[in-house]
Protein backbone atom coordinates (compact mmCIF):
# COMPACT_ATOMS: atom_id res chain seq x y z
CA UNK A 1 0.00 0.00 0.00
CA UNK A 2 2.94 2.36 0.70
CA UNK A 3 4.04 2.01 -2.94
CA UNK A 4 0.54 2.84 -4.14
CA UNK A 5 0.47 5.99 -2.00
CA UNK A 6 3.90 7.06 -3.27
CA UNK A 7 2.67 6.56 -6.83
CA UNK A 8 -0.42 8.66 -6.11
CA UNK A 9 1.71 11.40 -4.57
CA UNK A 10 3.87 11.51 -7.69
CA UNK A 11 0.81 11.56 -9.95
CA UNK A 12 -0.86 14.31 -7.92
CA UNK A 13 2.27 16.47 -8.04
CA UNK A 14 2.73 15.97 -11.80
CA UNK A 15 -0.90 16.04 -12.94
CA UNK A 16 -1.68 19.15 -14.97
CA UNK A 17 -3.75 17.97 -17.94
CA UNK A 18 -7.48 17.35 -17.60
CA UNK A 19 -7.11 13.73 -18.76
CA UNK A 20 -4.49 13.07 -16.11
CA UNK A 21 -6.63 14.72 -13.46
CA UNK A 22 -9.64 12.60 -14.33
CA UNK A 23 -7.60 9.39 -14.08
CA UNK A 24 -6.06 10.54 -10.80
CA UNK A 25 -9.45 11.44 -9.33
CA UNK A 26 -10.76 7.97 -10.19
CA UNK A 27 -7.86 6.35 -8.35
CA UNK A 28 -8.33 8.58 -5.31
CA UNK A 29 -12.03 7.78 -5.10
CA UNK A 30 -11.40 4.07 -4.52
CA UNK A 31 -8.73 4.50 -1.83
CA UNK A 32 -9.67 4.01 1.80
CA UNK A 33 -9.85 6.96 4.20
CA UNK A 34 -6.48 6.32 5.86
CA UNK A 35 -4.62 6.30 2.52
CA UNK A 36 -6.42 9.41 1.28
CA UNK A 37 -5.46 11.20 4.50
CA UNK A 38 -1.81 10.19 4.00
CA UNK A 39 -1.93 11.40 0.42
CA UNK A 40 -3.38 14.79 1.35
CA UNK A 41 -0.84 15.33 4.13
CA UNK A 42 1.98 14.59 1.65
CA UNK A 43 1.00 17.33 -0.81
CA UNK A 44 1.81 21.06 -0.83
CA UNK A 45 -1.17 23.17 0.21
CA UNK A 46 -2.32 24.18 -3.29
CA UNK A 47 -2.19 20.61 -4.60
CA UNK A 48 -3.82 19.39 -1.39
CA UNK A 49 -6.81 21.67 -1.86
CA UNK A 50 -7.23 20.59 -5.49
CA UNK A 51 -7.00 16.90 -4.55
CA UNK A 52 -9.49 17.40 -1.69
CA UNK A 53 -12.12 18.29 -4.28
CA UNK A 54 -11.69 14.83 -5.81
CA UNK A 55 -12.43 13.02 -2.55
CA UNK A 56 -15.97 11.57 -2.55
CA UNK A 57 -18.26 13.51 -0.22
CA UNK A 58 -19.22 10.32 1.61
CA UNK A 59 -15.57 9.80 2.61
CA UNK A 60 -14.58 13.36 3.46
CA UNK A 61 -15.60 13.29 7.13
CA UNK A 62 -13.71 10.05 7.80
CA UNK A 63 -10.68 11.38 5.93
CA UNK A 64 -10.64 14.47 8.15
CA UNK A 65 -10.70 12.25 11.24
CA UNK A 66 -7.63 10.35 10.00
CA UNK A 67 -5.60 13.50 9.30
CA UNK A 68 -3.30 15.38 11.67
CA UNK A 69 -4.52 18.64 13.12
CA UNK A 70 -2.57 21.21 11.08
CA UNK A 71 -3.13 19.79 7.58
CA UNK A 72 -6.76 19.14 8.47
CA UNK A 73 -7.22 22.80 9.37
CA UNK A 74 -5.99 23.93 5.94
CA UNK A 75 -8.83 21.97 4.35
CA UNK A 76 -11.48 23.16 6.80
CA UNK A 77 -10.48 26.80 6.38
CA UNK A 78 -10.75 26.47 2.60
CA UNK A 79 -14.27 24.96 2.80
CA UNK A 80 -17.21 27.36 2.89
CA UNK A 81 -19.77 27.17 5.71
CA UNK A 82 -22.70 25.71 3.72
CA UNK A 83 -20.53 22.79 2.60
CA UNK A 84 -19.24 22.30 6.14
CA UNK A 85 -22.78 22.27 7.51
CA UNK A 86 -23.71 19.64 4.95
CA UNK A 87 -20.62 17.62 5.81
CA UNK A 88 -21.37 17.66 9.55
CA UNK A 89 -25.11 17.06 9.35
CA UNK A 90 -25.10 13.44 10.54
CA UNK A 91 -21.92 13.52 12.61
CA UNK A 92 -21.81 11.46 15.80
CA UNK A 93 -20.29 12.53 19.11
CA UNK A 94 -17.09 10.49 18.79
CA UNK A 95 -16.27 11.91 15.36
CA UNK A 96 -17.01 15.47 16.48
CA UNK A 97 -14.68 15.01 19.45
CA UNK A 98 -11.90 13.95 17.08
CA UNK A 99 -12.37 17.08 14.98
CA UNK A 100 -13.35 19.67 17.59
CA UNK A 101 -9.83 21.11 17.97
CA UNK A 102 -9.87 22.08 14.29
CA UNK A 103 -13.40 23.50 14.17
CA UNK A 104 -14.75 26.96 15.02
CA UNK A 105 -17.06 27.03 18.04
CA UNK A 106 -20.09 28.06 16.01
CA UNK A 107 -19.73 25.03 13.74
CA UNK A 108 -19.36 22.73 16.77
CA UNK A 109 -22.52 24.22 18.27
CA UNK A 110 -24.46 23.69 15.05
CA UNK A 111 -23.22 20.11 14.76
CA UNK A 112 -24.24 19.38 18.36
CA UNK A 113 -27.69 20.88 17.77
CA UNK A 114 -28.17 18.56 14.78
CA UNK A 115 -27.45 15.46 16.91
CA UNK A 116 -30.11 13.42 18.65
CA UNK A 117 -30.33 13.71 22.44
CA UNK A 118 -28.29 10.59 23.13
CA UNK A 119 -25.37 11.79 20.98
CA UNK A 120 -25.57 15.21 22.64
CA UNK A 121 -25.33 13.54 26.05
CA UNK A 122 -22.31 11.54 24.91
CA UNK A 123 -20.60 14.69 23.63
CA UNK A 124 -21.26 16.68 26.81
CA UNK A 125 -20.18 13.73 28.97
CA UNK A 126 -16.92 13.28 27.06
CA UNK A 127 -16.05 16.95 27.44
CA UNK A 128 -16.15 16.58 31.20
CA UNK A 129 -12.75 14.95 30.76
CA UNK A 130 -9.62 16.43 29.21
CA UNK A 131 -8.08 15.02 26.03
CA UNK A 132 -5.42 13.37 28.19
CA UNK A 133 -8.05 11.37 30.10
CA UNK A 134 -9.49 8.24 28.54
CA UNK A 135 -13.05 9.24 29.42
CA UNK A 136 -12.84 11.79 26.61
CA UNK A 137 -12.51 8.96 24.09
CA UNK A 138 -15.17 6.53 25.33
CA UNK A 139 -16.79 4.22 22.80
CA UNK A 140 -20.56 3.84 23.16
CA UNK A 141 -20.99 0.91 20.74
CA UNK A 142 -21.52 -1.61 23.52
CA UNK A 143 -23.75 -4.53 24.45
CA UNK A 144 -25.40 -3.78 27.80
CA UNK A 145 -28.03 -5.77 29.70
CA UNK A 146 -29.45 -5.53 33.22
CA UNK A 147 -27.86 -7.60 35.97
CA UNK A 148 -30.97 -9.83 36.11
CA UNK A 149 -30.79 -10.86 32.42
CA UNK A 150 -30.62 -14.50 31.34
CA UNK A 151 -28.92 -16.29 28.47
CA UNK A 152 -32.15 -16.20 26.45
CA UNK A 153 -32.17 -12.38 26.68
CA UNK A 154 -28.54 -12.24 25.53
CA UNK A 155 -29.16 -14.51 22.53
CA UNK A 156 -31.97 -12.27 21.32
CA UNK A 157 -29.66 -9.33 21.85
CA UNK A 158 -26.91 -10.94 19.75
CA UNK A 159 -29.04 -11.21 16.64
CA UNK A 160 -28.27 -7.58 15.85
CA UNK A 161 -25.09 -6.49 14.06
CA UNK A 162 -22.17 -6.34 16.46
CA UNK A 163 -19.65 -3.51 16.60
CA UNK A 164 -15.96 -4.20 16.01
CA UNK A 165 -13.95 -5.57 18.94
CA UNK A 166 -17.04 -6.94 20.68
CA UNK A 167 -16.32 -10.00 22.79
CA UNK A 168 -18.38 -9.29 25.94
CA UNK A 169 -21.79 -8.23 27.18
CA UNK A 170 -21.67 -5.82 30.11
CA UNK A 171 -24.15 -6.13 32.98
CA UNK A 172 -25.26 -3.07 34.93
CA UNK A 173 -27.49 -2.66 37.99
CA UNK A 174 -30.64 -0.54 38.24
CA UNK A 175 -28.60 2.54 39.16
CA UNK A 176 -26.63 2.26 35.91
CA UNK A 177 -23.46 1.09 37.65
CA UNK A 178 -21.19 -1.47 36.05
CA UNK A 179 -21.39 -4.89 37.67
CA UNK A 180 -20.11 -7.80 35.54
CA UNK A 181 -18.87 -8.83 32.09
CA UNK A 182 -19.81 -11.99 30.23
CA UNK A 183 -17.82 -13.36 27.31
CA UNK A 184 -19.93 -14.08 24.21
CA UNK A 185 -18.60 -17.60 23.65
CA UNK A 186 -19.94 -18.68 27.06
CA UNK A 187 -23.42 -17.52 26.11
CA UNK A 188 -23.61 -19.68 22.97
CA UNK A 189 -23.06 -22.90 24.94
CA UNK A 190 -25.22 -22.11 28.00
CA UNK A 191 -28.84 -23.10 28.56
CA UNK A 192 -31.53 -20.49 27.94
CA UNK A 193 -32.59 -20.04 31.57
CA UNK A 194 -29.05 -19.57 32.97
CA UNK A 195 -28.56 -16.16 34.63
CA UNK A 196 -25.81 -14.22 32.82
CA UNK A 197 -24.25 -13.29 36.12
CA UNK A 198 -23.37 -16.97 36.62
CA UNK A 199 -21.18 -16.79 33.49
CA UNK A 200 -19.40 -13.57 34.47
CA UNK A 201 -15.63 -13.12 34.20
CA UNK A 202 -13.62 -13.00 37.41
CA UNK A 203 -10.50 -11.27 36.06
CA UNK A 204 -11.93 -8.42 33.99
CA UNK A 205 -10.07 -5.14 34.46
CA UNK A 206 -12.01 -1.89 34.69
CA UNK A 207 -10.95 1.43 33.19
CA UNK A 208 -11.73 4.62 35.10
CA UNK A 209 -12.62 7.62 32.96
CA UNK A 210 -10.20 9.88 34.84
CA UNK A 211 -7.25 7.59 34.01
CA UNK A 212 -4.65 8.99 31.61
CA UNK A 213 -4.91 7.72 28.04
CA UNK A 214 -1.52 6.01 27.83
CA UNK A 215 -1.91 3.88 30.96
CA UNK A 216 -5.52 3.01 30.09
CA UNK A 217 -4.50 1.96 26.58
CA UNK A 218 -1.73 -0.20 27.97
CA UNK A 219 -4.20 -1.87 30.35
CA UNK A 220 -6.49 -2.76 27.42
CA UNK A 221 -3.62 -4.10 25.34
CA UNK A 222 -2.47 -6.36 28.17
CA UNK A 223 -5.93 -7.50 29.27
CA UNK A 224 -6.50 -10.30 26.78
CA UNK A 225 -9.93 -8.79 25.96
CA UNK A 226 -10.97 -6.84 22.87
CA UNK A 227 -12.37 -4.09 25.07
CA UNK A 228 -12.75 -3.14 28.73
CA UNK A 229 -15.63 -1.41 30.53
CA UNK A 230 -15.28 2.32 31.31
CA UNK A 231 -16.73 3.79 34.50
CA UNK A 232 -16.67 7.12 36.34
CA UNK A 233 -15.62 7.59 39.95
CA UNK A 234 -19.09 6.46 41.10
CA UNK A 235 -18.92 3.29 38.99
CA UNK A 236 -21.51 4.63 36.56
CA UNK A 237 -21.10 2.75 33.29
CA UNK A 238 -19.95 5.14 30.54
CA UNK A 239 -19.03 2.80 27.68
CA UNK A 240 -15.89 0.92 26.81
CA UNK A 241 -12.31 1.31 25.59
CA UNK A 242 -11.63 -1.12 22.75
CA UNK A 243 -8.32 -2.40 21.43
CA UNK A 244 -8.59 -0.24 18.30
CA UNK A 245 -8.91 2.95 20.35
CA UNK A 246 -6.14 1.77 22.67
CA UNK A 247 -3.77 1.24 19.74
CA UNK A 248 -4.54 4.70 18.36
CA UNK A 249 -3.91 6.31 21.75
CA UNK A 250 -0.59 4.48 22.15
CA UNK A 251 0.52 5.43 18.65
CA UNK A 252 -0.35 9.06 19.28
CA UNK A 253 1.51 8.98 22.60
CA UNK A 254 4.60 7.53 20.95
CA UNK A 255 4.50 10.03 18.09
CA UNK A 256 4.03 12.87 20.57
CA UNK A 257 7.15 11.79 22.47
CA UNK A 258 9.22 11.44 19.30
CA UNK A 259 8.23 14.89 18.04
CA UNK A 260 8.53 16.47 21.47
CA UNK A 261 12.11 15.26 21.76
CA UNK A 262 12.89 17.70 18.93
CA UNK A 263 10.68 20.42 20.38
CA UNK A 264 7.97 19.95 17.76
CA UNK A 265 4.21 19.35 17.72
CA UNK A 266 2.94 15.99 16.45
CA UNK A 267 0.21 17.81 14.51
CA UNK A 268 2.66 19.93 12.50
CA UNK A 269 2.01 19.99 8.78
CA UNK A 270 4.76 18.87 6.39
CA UNK A 271 3.86 21.87 4.24
CA UNK A 272 2.93 24.43 6.86
CA UNK A 273 3.88 28.04 5.97
CA UNK A 274 7.57 28.82 6.35
CA UNK A 275 6.94 31.55 8.92
CA UNK A 276 4.74 29.25 10.99
CA UNK A 277 7.29 26.44 10.98
CA UNK A 278 10.12 28.84 11.78
CA UNK A 279 8.13 30.33 14.66
CA UNK A 280 7.31 26.89 16.09
CA UNK A 281 10.96 25.86 16.05
CA UNK A 282 12.53 29.18 17.05
CA UNK A 283 11.88 28.76 20.77
CA UNK A 284 13.61 25.40 20.85
CA UNK A 285 16.61 26.79 18.96
CA UNK A 286 16.74 29.72 21.38
CA UNK A 287 16.75 27.42 24.41
CA UNK A 288 19.50 25.34 22.82
CA UNK A 289 21.50 28.50 22.12
CA UNK A 290 21.31 29.56 25.77
CA UNK A 291 22.57 26.18 26.94
CA UNK A 292 25.36 26.32 24.36
CA UNK A 293 26.41 29.74 25.64
CA UNK A 294 26.39 28.38 29.17
CA UNK A 295 28.74 25.56 28.18
CA UNK A 296 30.93 28.05 26.29
CA UNK A 297 31.15 30.25 29.37
CA UNK A 298 32.52 27.35 31.40
CA UNK A 299 35.07 26.67 28.65
CA UNK A 300 36.07 30.33 28.77
CA UNK A 301 37.06 29.95 32.40
CA UNK A 302 39.93 27.75 31.19
CA UNK A 303 41.09 29.99 28.34
CA UNK A 304 44.66 30.22 29.67
CA UNK A 305 44.89 26.46 30.02
CA UNK A 306 43.67 25.93 26.45
CA UNK A 307 46.24 28.38 25.11
CA UNK A 308 49.05 26.43 26.77
CA UNK A 309 47.82 22.90 26.00
CA UNK A 310 46.28 22.87 22.52
CA UNK A 311 45.66 19.12 22.75
CA UNK A 312 42.90 19.79 25.27
CA UNK A 313 40.93 21.75 22.67
CA UNK A 314 41.38 18.93 20.16
CA UNK A 315 40.05 16.30 22.58
CA UNK A 316 37.20 18.29 24.17
CA UNK A 317 34.54 17.09 21.68
CA UNK A 318 35.36 13.46 22.61
CA UNK A 319 34.53 14.08 26.27
CA UNK A 320 31.26 15.89 25.48
CA UNK A 321 30.19 13.31 22.88
CA UNK A 322 30.75 10.29 25.13
CA UNK A 323 28.79 11.87 27.96
CA UNK A 324 25.96 12.93 25.66
CA UNK A 325 25.52 9.48 24.13
CA UNK A 326 25.65 7.69 27.48
CA UNK A 327 23.15 10.11 28.98
CA UNK A 328 20.72 9.91 26.06
CA UNK A 329 20.61 6.12 26.38
CA UNK A 330 19.64 6.33 30.05
CA UNK A 331 17.26 9.23 29.38
CA UNK A 332 15.38 7.29 26.70
CA UNK A 333 15.06 4.26 28.99
CA UNK A 334 13.69 6.34 31.87
CA UNK A 335 11.25 8.33 29.71
CA UNK A 336 9.83 5.07 28.39
CA UNK A 337 9.58 3.73 31.94
CA UNK A 338 7.74 6.85 33.10
CA UNK A 339 5.32 6.62 30.17
CA UNK A 340 4.57 2.98 31.00
CA UNK A 341 4.30 3.71 34.76
CA UNK A 342 7.24 1.37 35.42
CA UNK A 343 9.37 3.99 37.17
CA UNK A 344 8.08 4.85 40.65
CA UNK A 345 9.48 6.21 43.91
CA UNK A 346 9.68 2.61 45.13
CA UNK A 347 12.17 1.43 42.50
CA UNK A 348 13.90 4.73 41.72
CA UNK A 349 16.86 4.17 44.07
CA UNK A 350 17.53 0.68 42.73
CA UNK A 351 17.25 1.98 39.17
CA UNK A 352 19.67 4.83 39.89
CA UNK A 353 22.22 2.44 41.42
CA UNK A 354 21.94 0.11 38.44
CA UNK A 355 22.45 2.94 35.92
CA UNK A 356 25.43 4.28 37.88
CA UNK A 357 26.94 0.79 37.85
CA UNK A 358 26.39 0.54 34.08
CA UNK A 359 27.89 4.01 33.65
CA UNK A 360 30.84 3.14 35.86
CA UNK A 361 31.59 -0.08 33.98
CA UNK A 362 31.32 1.56 30.56
CA UNK A 363 33.23 4.56 31.88
CA UNK A 364 36.18 2.45 33.01
CA UNK A 365 36.29 0.47 29.75
CA UNK A 366 36.15 3.47 27.44
CA UNK A 367 38.35 5.60 29.69
CA UNK A 368 41.12 3.02 29.25
CA UNK A 369 40.60 2.87 25.47
CA UNK A 370 40.52 6.65 25.01
CA UNK A 371 43.42 7.21 27.41
CA UNK A 372 45.55 4.78 25.42
CA UNK A 373 44.66 6.44 22.11
CA UNK A 374 45.32 9.95 23.45
CA UNK A 375 48.62 8.91 25.04
CA UNK A 376 49.83 7.41 21.76
CA UNK A 377 48.47 10.26 19.62
CA UNK A 378 50.01 13.12 21.60
CA UNK A 379 52.86 11.23 23.23
CA UNK A 380 51.71 12.19 26.72
CA UNK A 381 50.62 9.56 29.29
CA UNK A 382 49.50 12.35 31.62
CA UNK A 383 47.15 13.72 28.94
CA UNK A 384 45.80 10.20 28.46
CA UNK A 385 45.15 9.91 32.20
CA UNK A 386 43.39 13.31 32.23
CA UNK A 387 40.98 12.51 29.40
CA UNK A 388 40.38 8.97 30.70
CA UNK A 389 39.41 10.23 34.15
CA UNK A 390 37.24 12.99 32.61
CA UNK A 391 35.42 10.39 30.47
CA UNK A 392 34.75 8.24 33.53
CA UNK A 393 33.41 11.21 35.52
CA UNK A 394 31.24 12.43 32.65
CA UNK A 395 29.68 9.05 31.86
CA UNK A 396 28.78 8.56 35.53
CA UNK A 397 27.34 12.10 35.64
CA UNK A 398 25.39 11.32 32.46
CA UNK A 399 23.87 8.23 34.10
CA UNK A 400 22.88 10.29 37.14
CA UNK A 401 21.35 13.05 34.98
CA UNK A 402 19.68 10.52 32.67
CA UNK A 403 17.71 9.19 35.63
CA UNK A 404 17.30 12.38 37.66
CA UNK A 405 16.34 14.89 34.96
CA UNK A 406 13.24 13.10 33.55
CA UNK A 407 12.04 12.07 37.02
CA UNK A 408 12.35 15.66 38.26
CA UNK A 409 10.59 17.07 35.18
CA UNK A 410 7.81 14.52 35.61
CA UNK A 411 7.31 15.59 39.25
CA UNK A 412 7.11 19.21 38.07
CA UNK A 413 4.37 18.18 35.59
CA UNK A 414 6.65 18.96 32.62
CA UNK A 415 7.03 16.63 29.66
CA UNK A 416 10.44 14.88 30.02
CA UNK A 417 10.47 14.08 26.30
CA UNK A 418 10.18 17.76 25.43
CA UNK A 419 12.99 19.30 27.48
CA UNK A 420 14.90 16.38 28.98
CA UNK A 421 17.42 16.04 26.14
CA UNK A 422 18.37 19.75 26.20
CA UNK A 423 18.92 19.76 29.96
CA UNK A 424 20.84 16.49 29.79
CA UNK A 425 23.12 17.80 27.02
CA UNK A 426 23.84 20.93 29.05
CA UNK A 427 24.71 18.88 32.13
CA UNK A 428 27.03 16.47 30.31
CA UNK A 429 28.73 19.28 28.38
CA UNK A 430 29.41 21.35 31.50
CA UNK A 431 30.50 18.40 33.67
CA UNK A 432 32.67 17.01 30.89
CA UNK A 433 34.36 20.31 30.08
CA UNK A 434 34.93 21.26 33.73
CA UNK A 435 36.31 17.81 34.60
CA UNK A 436 38.57 17.65 31.55
CA UNK A 437 39.84 21.22 31.60
CA UNK A 438 40.04 21.35 35.38
CA UNK A 439 42.20 18.22 35.49
CA UNK A 440 44.24 19.60 32.60
CA UNK A 441 44.86 22.83 34.50
CA UNK A 442 46.01 20.88 37.57
CA UNK A 443 48.20 18.26 35.88
CA UNK A 444 49.35 19.63 32.54
CA UNK A 445 49.99 23.34 33.07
Amino acid sequence: MAEQISDLIEEALNSELDDNLEALNSKIAVQDEVDIAMLLESLPVEKRLNTWEAVPTAKKLDVLVEMRGDPRETLLKATDEPELDKLFTDIDSETLLELSDSLPNQLIDRAVEAMDKKQQQYFVGANQYSEDQVGHWASHEVLVLPLTAKVSDAKRFLRRELADYTDCIYLINRAGQYSESVKLHKIYFATEHTPLVDLAEDDMDIIRASQDCASAALTVQRSGFSSLPLVDDNYQFLGRVDIGTASELMNESYERQVMASAGMDEDEDLFSPVRTSAKNRALWLGINLLTAFMASWFIGLFEATLQQVVALAVLMPVVASMGGIAGSQTLTLIIRGLALKQVTSANLKALLIKELQVGGLNGVIWAIVIAAVASYWFGSPVLGFVIGLAILVNICAAALAGVGVPVLLNKLKLDPALSGSVILTTVTDIVGFVAFLGLGALLLV
